[in-house]
């Protein structure tokens, strides 16, 4: 039998069922939503995470950065767990971690529950991060794929808005992070348990959507397969989109596995792995995470009251669901590399000017003091950094893995991809702290700064466009 579905759309015998493929694409970005939640959550916990623990610089960069390294791990074996069990089935698992993680988080008593508790959500975080948009590209038609793909970094950044305004308004009714709220457990504890109630949301709607046809053809179950692609496209449709499945499957259908990245041919990995690596890692060496993650630490280093910090990222938030909203309108008409590239050069610039401004600055008292208007310079260049990557590398780089791979490698592919994706992001967490205090802000901002040039020439030079293809189009 089929995968449950929400009852009452079926699509029409004649044609594609348009609003039926938005809602359960919408179901999917849930994923993204808690993925943006998850990571945005410890950004006001800091404080209290150093009271309650007592933690050293070190060892709160690793509370801060723990929950990533289970995120590597998540979505490498997402990838390959997928590709056995499906991808719907795959999210649930994450949806029930993402749960678990909510409720662990907040009523951790020691460093080490923490820790453990993270990770679980790091798990969960991998999964969906690497399953959500590959759901929806094998579910969505060509023409509209990158758009409703784009929704997915909405959802991420509006978890992330949705995790620093309750992180906010939490803090600001208690008085501060570290100070007592409902049941006499401290704000910061409450900002981790907000997030089990979409974390339960998700979950039931997970029961009720289908399973993506393109993973029932590589499993042989056609006519599974068939009758969701006639739920999305139509009976008449529904028999050619099969047909062209099961086509770009029969030269060399066999069970997927991580041998599938090398070339037979050659004994190399696909050069197609290798772009979706460094898509991956250059998506976090650029720096983004340290303005979600580390943002109330940032803007008080520069001399901002924690309220206001908080408020801040409130505001970064906003503006990068905004810029992600002008991505939605533009990646089916311009394509991914032209995104990329004007992202790329916009990051190159915006993060020029808030090393510039960072370096104008002086100790007082341990912490940063600017001059003049050099800290307004640096509000605005950084916030500026924001919405490039997120008209840019915050979505366009989940569209593409989900896209750009053969369906034969899809699963495997995702797994490596999303592991250096991950991977990336725990050293840039793990080492900002450690760099804030050995090097500075400035130089700090500099490496990201490099790594943002640099990304310019990689789109130039490897990145092949992929609007308007179908999966079946994709070649390794």
């Amino acid at each position: 039998m089929s995968s449950p579905s929400i009852a009452g759309q079926t699509a029409a015998q004649g044609g594609e069922n348009t609003r039926f493929i938005i809602l359960i694409s919408c179901v999917a970005t849930i994923g993204g939503f808690l993925f943006g939640f998850d990571s945005g959550v410890i950004n006001g916990t800091v404080d209290g995470l150093q009271q309650a623990f007592g933690s050293s610089k070190a060892a709160l960069g690793f509370e801060v950065a723990s929950m990533l390294l289970g995120c590597a791990i998540g979505a490498f074996f997402a990838g390959r767990l997928a590709d056995r069990w499906g991808r719907r089935s795959v999210l649930i698992i994450s949806a029930v971690l993402f749960l678990l993680s909510a409720i662990g988080a907040g009523a951790a008593s020691s460093s080490l529950m923490f820790i453990v508790a993270r990770v679980l959500g790091g798990f969960a975080v991998g999964a969906a991060s690497v399953m959500s948009p590959a759901y929806i590209a094998e579910v969505a038609p060509a023409r509209y794929r990158g758009r409703l793909a784009t929704v997915q970094q909405i959802a991420i950044i509006s978890g992330l808005f949705a995790a620093f305004l309750s992180n906010y308004l939490l803090a600001r009714t208690a008085g501060a992070s570290t100070e007592a709220l409902w049941g006499g457990y401290p704000a910061w504890r409450w900002m981790f348990w907000m997030m089990a109630f979409p974390s339960a949301l998700f979950l039931v709607l997970l029961l009720v959507i289908p399973e993506s046809p393109r993973y029932l053809v590589v499993k042989r179950r056609k006519d599974d397969a068939l009758a969701v692609l006639t739920r999305l496209f139509g009976a008449g449709e529904a028999q050619a989109k099969l047909a062209e499945i099961d086509a770009s499957l029969s030269q060399d259908h066999h069970r997927p596995s991580l041998s599938d990245l090398v070339n037979r041919a050659t004994g190399k990995i696909r050069p197609i792995v290798w772009v979706g690596i460094g898509l991956a890692t250059f998506q976090q060496l650029v720096g983004i995470n340290v303005v979600f993650y580390y943002g109330a630490v940032l803007w008080q280093a520069v001399g901002f009251s924690e309220s206001d910090a908080l408020l801040i990222n409130v505001l970064s938030g906003a503006l990068s669901i905004g810029a992600c909203i002008v991505t939605v309108l533009l990646i089916d008409k311009v394509g991914r590399k032209p995104l990329l590239w004007v992202g790329s050069v916009g990051m190159s610039v915006t993060l020029a000017l808030v090393v510039w401004a960072f370096s104008s600055g002086s100790l007082v008292d341990g912490h940063l003091q600017l001059p003049g208007g050099m800290g307004t310079l640096a509000l605005v260049a950084a916030n500026a950094y924001v919405v490039f990557f997120n008209i840019s590398w915050g979505p366009v780089m989940w569209v593409m893995l989900g896209e750009m791979f053969p369906n034969q490698i899809r699963g495997s592919a995702l797994a490596v991809a999303g592991a250096a994706q991950w991977t990336s992001n725990f050293a840039v967490t793990m080492t900002f702290p450690i760099l804030l205090a050995g090097i500075g802000l400035a130089a700090t901002y500099s490496i990201y700064m490099v790594a943002a040039v640099l990304s310019v020439f990689f789109v130039l030079r490897y990145v092949k466009e992929t609007k308007g293809k179908e999966l079946e189009q994709m070649e390794g």
